[in-house]
């Protein structure tokens, strides 16, 4: 008896997970992209006052929209690499021990640590006035961005297939 699965590459219920994957990469990240632009012209048009009303108005959705969008991401990359079978009756396409994988995971389990421990508290305190924390804010965005940027290459290119 063949092996049934609940969806299969180019599937409905795949590509809906999909859709929803990159949605949250989407979410959890153009803030990375928009903010220190906006910041910059915030900065330069009102100085450290409005960086502190800046930060205070993006600290909330940075909590409750992007960090949560940031775990869903890799939440439904799970269930990508669950839900890919070619047809079937065939084998998993995707496996936990393929690099480019195992990889994505472990960037995926840094950025969280590192959005949640350090870039979160440090927006926080921004909000509240202290600007000394602009620079972890600064610093603990770029390593995200560039991290992002090697999650994307590693799924665009997947070494170890």
């Amino acid at each position: 008896m063949p092996a049934v699965s609940f969806a299969a590459l180019g599937d409905t219920s795949y590509d809906l997970v999909l859709v929803l994957h990159i949605l949250a990469v989407i979410v959890a990240f153009a803030p990375a992209v928009a903010h220190p632009l906006t910041g910059a012209r915030v900065k330069q048009a009102e100085g450290d006052e409005g960086v502190v009303r800046f930060s205070a108005a993006i600290a909330k959705p940075a909590r409750w929209v992007y960090f949560p969008a940031l775990v869903l991401s890799g939440v439904f990359g799970g269930a990508l690499i669950g839900l890919s079978k070619p047809s079937d009756d065939a084998e998993v396409l995707w496996k936990f021990e393929q690099t480019w994988i195992w990889l994505g995971i472990t960037i995926w389990v840094v950025l969280c640590g590192l959005v949640s421990g350090v870039l979160l508290p440090a927006e926080r305190k921004v909000a509240a006035g202290d600007l000394s924390a602009q620079s972890r804010v600064q610093t603990a965005g770029g390593i995200a961005t560039l991290l992002v940027v090697v999650q994307v290459a590693l799924m665009v290119f997947k070494p170890g297939l």
